[in-house]
């Protein structure tokens, strides 16, 4: 049984913090968000990106730069008991980055009490922005990372794993959310056995799941009402080939709201370009490499949507305060 989200005492309006996540490997998380690192950076931004792929951390490696000596293992281990020991800069000027943690066994299940004191040390790291990249899947501490951001942004495929995996991720993180009102609801045994796909309550979807919360809260329905339409999250879809595959994210959107009654925006697509990989293999981030390219065009489109109002003026899913 998931642990319930604790309540944080982070500053609300000092930071912004992007995080991407995504029910599948191989889907270019560390690409777009060490891409969006730099488009930021470059902007005049000052930005901090951590690499919480823990146990698979290569952002270092989208960065072109190589393993600093000190990772988040450190952190883990208590070898250092400050965030900001861990900084690297980056040949980009504003842009500095923290290495996960590669080098610690287990670090892919830190314990309840690590990782509450890394999510309060996150936001007292330097920098008008913390992009964060999440691993794969859906456990509970990429959750409740996941959750921090007030940008959450799902990375997709066109293919059908990818798509179907993401579904399960944005399920996952909503249900995850709930479980932060719990005490305020009364959420508790609902929100665990709506977690069972074979829970005998008929509760499918997170649509399903707060009719269920009313009906048994009716006292609360507005309020619980006004924090559902808090959560919003933010699609890209990457490794375009067709327009098929560009309209995937607009379907995606739509049966989020339609069946789950979660507001999904679509922000933009990446078409497929070698020149991607073919950055990577030279261990030179594509925005630098191949700085007047379309892919570097889309970038740019992106992070202007997610730094405007045209993103949501939500704060933080997992509150702050």
């Amino acid at each position: 049984m998931s642990q319930p989200v604790k309540k944080l005492d982070l500053p609300r309006s000092q930071k912004k913090i992007w995080a991407i996540g995504g029910g599948k490997g191989g889907i270019g998380k560390s690409f777009i968000i060490s891409s969006f690192a730099l488009s930021l950076a470059r902007s005049g931004k000052t930005v901090t990106v951590v690499d919480l792929d823990l146990g698979s951390a290569n952002l270092h490696t989208c960065l072109g730069a190589e393993i600093p000596k000190k990772t988040l293992g450190d952190f883990f281990h208590g070898r250092c008991t400050n965030l900001s020991e861990l900084l690297t800069p980056t040949s980009v000027p504003g842009l500095a980055f923290i290495s996960g943690a590669n080098d610690a066994l287990g670090a892919a299940n830190i314990t309840d009490e690590a990782q509450s004191r890394l999510l309060k040390e996150l936001t007292t790291l330097p920098g008008e922005y913390l992009l964060i990249d999440l691993g794969a899947g859906t456990h509970q501490s990429t959750l409740d990372f996941f959750l921090l951001a007030n940008r959450p942004i799902i990375g997709v495929t066109p293919e059908p794993t990818s798509i179907e995996n993401a579904y399960r991720f944005i399920k996952a993180a909503y249900f995850r959310w709930i479980k932060n009102l719990e005490a305020q609801y009364g959420l508790k045994s609902v929100v665990d056995e709506a977690m069972d796909q074979k829970n005998n309550m008929g509760i499918k979807t997170p649509n399903d799941l707060i009719k269920h919360v009313i009906s048994k809260n009716p006292q609360h329905a507005d309020a619980l009402k006004k924090e559902v339409e808090k959560f919003n999250l933010f699609l890209i879809m990457n490794q375009i080939r067709t327009k098929n595959d560009v309209d995937t994210g607009s379907a995606i959107a739509s049966v989020c709201k339609k069946y789950f009654g979660i507001d999904v925006q679509y922000v933009g697509y990446l078409d497929y370009d070698n020149a991607v990989w073919q950055s990577v293999r030279k261990r030179r981030p594509l925005l630098l490499e191949h700085p007047f390219s379309n892919l570097v065009q889309s970038f740019a489109h992106m992070v202007k949507v997610l730094d405007s109002d045209e993103g949501s003026t939500r704060t933080n899913i997992l509150r702050a305060a």
